[in-house]
């Protein structure tokens, strides 16, 4: 058995006997901490920088996939994922997390039709 292994191991054997918000904290880790100290962002938060907090869940979530569709696209690989409280329902839910300046966030804001009008009044108030 490798460190590693070990140390994944005991990891989740803690989360399992905590609270389950802890627990989910302790799974995702360092992701958790670089969301909470704003060095990454998920999607719902960037769309609420933007002024995209009152968009419907549901194009939240297609503007969440175009974003990670984007970043597969750009760097060939999966975004980092970590749990998050789903914000109507309560439940823990993995969504994605990108650096704060990741060009995909806006080429998902300008692919994805139901937020194409963000982009474009960022855009109108730089002018």
């Amino acid at each position: 058995m490798t460190a590693k292994t070990r140390t994944r191991r005991n990891t989740t054997r803690a989360a399992a006997h905590t609270t389950r918000a802890l627990g989910y904290r302790t799974l995702s880790g360092l992701i958790a901490a670089a969301v909470e100290q704003g060095r990454m962002v998920r999607t719902g938060d960037f769309l609420a920088r933007v002024g995209g907090d009152d968009l419907p869940d549901g194009k939240k979530s297609w503007y969440g996939r175009h974003v990670a569709k984007a970043y597969r696209a750009a760097t060939g690989a999966e975004p980092l994922r970590v749990w998050a409280q789903h914000r109507t329902t309560g439940k823990w839910i993995h969504v994605h997390a990108y650096n704060v300046v990741d060009q995909a966030l806006y080429s998902g804001l300008f692919s994805y039709k139901g937020t194409q009008h963000l982009l474009a009044a960022d855009y109108a108030e730089a002018a």
